[in-house]
C-alpha cells in the first residue's frame, strides 16, 4: 500500500482559476500538511499570478512548491483569431522542472496573454517548441489534445 508520501497533486486549480478553482492557498497548505504531502503544484487556467504567493506559503508550510499553467493551445497560431479559433483551444499542462523551464514558462504566458489573446490567453505549438526546455508537458484534463482525439476515437492522432 502506498502512503500520501507517495502521491503529488500535479494539476492543481486555486481561486486564480476564474470559474474553474476555488481553493485558497492557505486551505491548500493546511490539507497537503494534514495528509502527509511534501510536494504540490499549481496549475492556473492560462495565468501565473498567484505564483509568488504560492511560492512564499509552500516554503513556509515546509512543503516542496511546482510551479506550473495549463495553458491553452491555439488550434493554428497565436496571430490567428476567427471563430474556430476560439472553439478549437487545447489545454495542456506544463510544469517547471528547473530555473529555465520557470523563465519558458513565463515567457509562454506572457505572449499568451499580450499576443496571444482571442477569448483566453493562448499559446501555439511553435512557441511551445521554442520555449520548451526546462518544461514537464501534462496530458491535461478532457479538453487535452490526446483526450479530445481519444473521445472521437483517433487513437492514432492522440
Amino acid at each position: 500500500m502506498t502512503s500520501s508520501t507517495d502521491f503529488v497533486h500535479l494539476h492543481v486549480h486555486t481561486m486564480y482559476s476564474l470559474l474553474d478553482g476555488a481553493i485558497r492557498l492557505d486551505r491548500l497548505f493546511e490539507r497537503a500538511t494534514q495528509f502527509d504531502m511534501h510536494t504540490v503544484a499549481i496549475t492556473d487556467h492560462g495565468t501565473m499570478f498567484n505564483v509568488v504567493e504560492f511560492y512564499q506559503k509552500a516554503i513556509a508550510a515546509g512543503i516542496k512548491p511546482v510551479i506550473g499553467c495549463e495553458c491553452y493551445v491555439a488550434p493554428r497560431t497565436v496571430t490567428d483569431k476567427t471563430p474556430l479559433d476560439a472553439k478549437g483551444l487545447r489545454h495542456l499542462v506544463l510544469l517547471a522542472e528547473n530555473q529555465e523551464g520557470y523563465r519558458n514558462l513565463c515567457k509562454l504566458v506572457t505572449i499568451a496573454q499580450t499576443e496571444g489573446f482571442y477569448y483566453r490567453p493562448r499559446i501555439d505549438k511553435a512557441l511551445l517548441e521554442k520555449y520548451h526546455h526546462g518544461l514537464i508537458a501534462l496530458s491535461a484534463c478532457l479538453h487535452g489534445e490526446i483526450p479530445f482525439f481519444v473521445k472521437q476515437g483517433q487513437v492514432a492522432q492522440a
